[in-house]
């Protein structure tokens, strides 16, 4: 079930007759800046993942905290 040429280019006339070419033309304007930045995204992303950002992770401390906090209140609690 193809389309031949006769039924395309009036199915081509028909959009242009409802939307009119300038209203066509912003919207293929934005689609292609639409993909452009997809595609400028996805490769954002691909660099992301071949070259992993090192981080270095560092262990809370948290006896230190506590016994710091003690030292420095000046209300004794106990």
């Amino acid at each position: 079930m193809g389309f031949s040429v006769w039924q395309l280019l009036i199915i081509l006339l028909i959009v242009v007759l409802l939307f009119g070419t300038k209203k066509l033309k912003n919207m293929g304007g934005d689609l292609g800046g639409a993909l452009k930045n997809f595609k400028d995204a996805v490769k954002d992303e691909d660099k992301s993942d071949t070259q992993p950002e090192a981080v270095e992770k560092q262990d809370a401390d948290f006896t230190d905290a506590k016994s710091e906090s003690k030292e420095e209140s000046p209300v004794d609690r106990s």
